[in-house]
């Protein structure tokens, strides 16, 4: 199933896109699906980690040494 939305884009990027999607025989639909699907799982790790560092720095995320991950998993020698 797909969903339908919408999205405003300055002057100059519709341009872009109209020009890519007449050079190339594609839709502009098809490159912003495309944008979107290879940049959200980026965007998504990048706001993960942001919270992440945030918990670190308010002292409510515990960080480990490759020693104790090792030990933790049974690789230490």
């Amino acid at each position: 199933m797909t969903k339908q939305t919408a999205v405003r884009i300055s002057d100059e990027t519709y341009e872009r896109l109209q020009a890519l999607a007449a050079r190339t025989g594609r839709t502009a639909t098809y490159y912003i699906r495309e944008a979107i699907e290879e940049h959200l799982e980026d965007l998504e790790d990048i706001y993960l980690a942001e919270q992440t560092l945030e918990r670190m720095r308010r002292g409510e995320e515990r960080t480990y040494t490759l020693d104790e991950v090792e030990r933790d998993l049974g690789l230490a020698d």
